[in-house]
């Protein structure tokens, strides 16, 4: 409520990145102040349930809403962020070398449409600081994933060398990772998820992925792929045959679309990738159609339109084991976390279900 009447539209009235670094930088100042921390986990916290847990890839959950990539990139604002509720977070998409991203303007509100469209294209400071970030944390309170990818000058021939240094400055520091080969602002990013460009670059990441297991002792960490929702479904076929023959650990779907469908805003044809309300019937989708190609073997983190616990629940019976938030929070605030959680409790049990795990690929049951 104090979101929505007061921190809303403050934020609003100012440039959209502005207002993102002044939330960034915010919840990264409150983690410094003693007791803000606690402060906010009173406020927004999420009470452990036993219904909501569950394990992933070797990996405990508290309950399956975490955050999407793109809102902290440079992994600032992790202690603020595990504080309002949040299972897990995602952080970046972070690349071997800082760079600028594109020119700003890059990212636009469509509020009739409860959209985003961002152009950022992999704004970060890279992987030797975001490493240095995560090292430093005194606390972790949920599991962190670092989402990586290349930087835009590397040719795509060579972007699994920019993968694996990557994983090779950050691999003590995330507790799994993600391959972003899907993101529409870095130019011909999304050529990766295809091809024997797919194999390659997944050959490579899970060779390194055990070679940093070998050196550092334990077994490989979890990797997962963010695809698009924008494939026909032939290739998306291909695509999730390459992702399960490769051996990583999951799938992320979806990212942002490059679709402008049903959109009423003026600025609806700004270029970037669409994220919010507009994406949610597409990403579950495509969540469907990966769990009843994998025979729900791989398991799959939905993301894309998430408001409510009936949106998230609908991508949890689609078959996504987990699910994830962002331009909901922008939205409406940061207790749209444990409204989403407290209505997806009442949702398993209206519907018979003793834990979210059981309700995971119930529609294809």
């Amino acid at each position: 409520m104090l979101y929505r009447k007061v921190g809303k539209p403050f934020l609003f009235k100012l440039d959209p990145e502005r207002a993102h670094h002044l939330v960034i930088d915010g919840l990264h100042a409150a983690a410094r102040v003693p007791g803000m921390t606690g402060l906010l986990r009173g406020m927004y916290g999420v009470k452990a349930s036993r219904e909501l847990a569950a394990e992933r890839f070797g990996i405990r959950f508290a309950h399956p809403v975490g955050l999407a990539a793109g809102l902290d990139k440079n992994a600032k604002a992790v202690e603020g962020f595990a504080s309002i509720g949040l299972s897990f977070l995602e952080v970046g998409t972070v690349t071997p070398k800082g760079q600028p991203g594109n020119e700003q303007p890059r990212l636009f509100r469509l509020p009739p449409d409860e959209a985003l469209i961002n152009r950022m294209g992999f704004n970060n400071e890279g992987a030797d600081a975001v490493a240095e970030r995560l090292k430093r944390l005194k606390r972790r309170e949920v599991p962190i994933a670092v989402n990586i990818g290349k930087n835009k000058t590397t040719p795509n021939e060579s972007a699994h060398e920019d993968y694996k240094a990557c994983l090779r400055i950050l691999y003590p520091y995330g507790d799994f990772f993600v391959v972003n080969i899907s993101s529409p602002n870095t130019p011909d990013l999304r050529a990766l998820q295809h091809g024997d460009d797919l194999k390659l670059l997944l050959a490579e990441v899970t060779g390194e992925m055990k070679a940093q297991a070998a050196k550092q002792g334990g077994l490989p960490k979890p990797v997962l792929v963010k695809i698009a929702p924008d494939m026909s479904d032939e290739q998306l076929g291909h695509t999730v045959d390459a992702i399960a023959a490769s051996g990583v650990s999951g799938i992320i779907a979806t990212n942002t679309t490059v679709s402008r469908e049903g959109l009423t805003h003026a600025r609806a044809s700004e270029t970037g990738g669409l994220s919010g309300s507009p994406l949610r019937s597409r990403s579950t989708e495509v969540v469907r159609a990966v769990y009843r190609q994998t025979g729900g073997k791989l398991p799959i983190i939905g993301s894309g339109g998430i408001f409510t616990a009936e949106d998230a629940y609908d991508k949890i019976r689609a078959g996504a084991s987990l699910v994830e938030v962002y331009t909901a929070l922008i939205y409406l605030g940061p207790g749209a976390v444990r409204d989403i959680t407290d209505g997806l409790a009442r949702l398993l049990r209206r519907d018979g279900f003793g834990s979210v795990t059981e309700a995971v690929g119930a529609d294809h049951h």
